[in-house]
């Protein structure tokens, strides 16, 4: 078995853990590599996520021989037999402990420095890595989660060696893995993508799991006869569900997919993500690329969807990518469709021509700035579509959006266009002028990072504001209008700088403004 990468992996496990769903449960990853792992784990379980943060005490003529392991709290776990083999002294070990406990420390006050950690007296405690290689890291990390007062230790791995189980021993009560291949050389090996996590990254799961946006769960779809796989997550008062529609070779497991979704979690918008095919049905090439069958059987999940209870009266939105944009563009078109927003990302809407013009959904089109042949092809599309529309295209990216910070800010677009046309949204429900002004705006934000401003806010500040200003405009509708685009502003523009830059320009040339704009400015 390869996972597409580590929350694929953490998924798979969090299945083999639901007999501890309801119990006591924290769920503890190993910094760096096991925290994304446990992050879909402790959603899974409902449980709150943190960090064990340990270091092998290592024999200080051979260090990669572990007499012992400590932890937070000058917690310390000894191995008697290798320190008597191995003649370790008393001094010795007290300055290899000293050195490790600083280490500790110092990674500890990072990531504790927004929470504390969480206690461990009575829980159960269930530690996470990425995988099991020598499993000297993983045993001292459950030997510390029990010196912290753990009533249970559970270990869990996406993936280990045969015979795993007896290199950890009776460190752990139980011991769980998704899969022990033959021919075990490294835990990257088993992973489609296997890079580097640094300590920002632990952080941002550590914040996602603090706040989590919804509890995914495994779904079964239905379309007509046929059950599919899927991912539903639906943050509470979710105001829209996006149904992902992957393209040709990928599915509900696709990692670039995964990431954008987590990006509209966090934003407070449902996902679905699911196969459109089942496993027999891929086997036919033909079927992969069969725009009318994947945008039938869109069309069946959607009705699907519609009669969970927990999709009940809200939005649903289409993200569709390759393939998958051109079924999702097809669905949309069709009468009572009823679909709020479309975002296509490195998408084919070409191949959905013969429909495009009966398309009455907002459309957004994203592509990569590299992505030349796709870029061409979406400009044809977008020339055929009648309904409100935009192309975006992201500098530097290629086609996968593979490239550092590409697909972040397809996500962010894909975002903004969804909450930009909720059907009874908060961000432009009142005053036309704070309507036009967003609309506006909204163009130059597209290819800026979350947080910076572009060169050209500060002339659509003006113009912003010249239209919230006209006397054909009362001064309560330019007030709502000002006052919906500062909602937008705080929804996009992330970091107070951003925001303060924004709000300068806008109170700059407002202020003279004929509906008296500067006070409904104030902050």
């Amino acid at each position: 078995m390869v996972f597409a990468d580590r929350d694929d992996a953490g998924r798979r496990l969090a299945a083999r853990l639901g007999h501890l769903r309801g119990e006591p449960v924290v769920v503890l990853g190993l910094p760096r590599g096991g925290v994304p792992v446990a992050l879909p784990v402790a959603r899974a379980l409902a449980a709150p996520l943190d960090v064990i943060v340990v270091r092998k005490l290592g024999v200080p003529f051979q260090p990669e021989l572990g007499m012992g392991a400590v932890g937070e709290d000058g917690v310390r776990v000894l191995n008697p037999e290798v320190m008597q083999v191995c003649e370790v002294s008393q001094g010795d070990l007290a300055a290899v402990q000293a050195r490790e406990q600083a280490a500790v420390q110092a990674r500890a006050s990072r990531y504790r420095a927004r929470r504390p950690r969480e206690p461990l007296a009575g829980r159960v405690a269930v530690v996470v890595d990425d995988g099991i290689a020598t499993g000297s890291t993983a045993r001292a990390a459950c030997q510390i989660a029990r010196a912290h007062g753990a009533a249970r230790v559970v270990l869990a791995v996406p993936v280990a060696p045969p015979g795993w189980q007896a290199r950890i021993g009776a460190a752990a009560d139980e011991m769980v893995c998704v899969d022990t291949p033959r021919g075990f050389a490294a835990i990257g090996q088993f992973y489609a993508t296997f890079p580097q996590v640094s300590d920002e990254q632990v952080l941002a799961c550590l914040e996602r799991a603090a706040d989590p946006p919804g509890r995914s769960e495994e779904v079964e779809p239905e379309a007509g006869a046929v059950r599919l796989a899927g991912y539903l997550t639906v943050p509470e008062g979710a105001p829209e569900i996006v149904v992902f529609v992957h393209g040709s070779g990928s599915s509900r497991h696709s990692p670039r997919n995964r990431h954008v979704a987590g990006v509209l979690n966090d934003a407070g918008l449902g996902t679905l993500l699911f196969d459109l095919l089942t496993p027999e049905e891929e086997r036919d090439r033909a079927n992969v690329f069969d725009i009318g069958l994947l945008a039938g059987r869109l069309a069946q999940v959607t009705g699907w969807l519609r009669a969970q209870p927990r999709a009940a009266r809200v939005a649903v939105g289409y993200f569709g990518a390759s393939t998958g944009a051109a079924a999702a563009l097809l669905a949309a078109a069709e009468p009572g469709a009823g679909i709020a927003a479309v975002v296509s990302r490195g998408g084919r809407p070409d191949l959905a021509r013969p429909r495009l013009a009966a398309v009455t959904t907002p459309t957004l089109l994203i592509v990569g700035g590299r992505d030349q042949v796709v870029l061409d092809l979406n400009r044809r599309a977008q020339a055929e579509l009648r309904c409100e529309n935009d192309l975006a295209v992201v500098p530097g990216a290629t086609h996968l959006f593979e490239e550092p910070g590409t697909l972040d800010a397809a996500a962010a677009l894909g975002r903004d266009w969804f909450l930009g046309h909720l059907p009874h949204g908060p961000a432009f429900t009142g005053g036309l002028p704070g309507y036009r002004a967003a609309a506006s705006i909204r163009g130059d934000l597209r290819l800026c990072p979350a947080g910076e401003v572009a060169p050209t806010m500060v002339p659509e500040a003006s113009a912003m504001a010249t239209t919230c200003s006209r006397p054909s405009h009362s001064a309560l509708d330019s007030a709502l209008g000002i006052f919906r685009v500062r909602q937008y502003f705080n929804v996009i523009v992330r970091t107070r700088a951003g925001r303060e830059a924004m709000l300068g320009s806008l109170r700059q040339f407002a202020s003279g403004g004929p509906s008296g704009l500067a006070g409904s400015l104030a902050l």
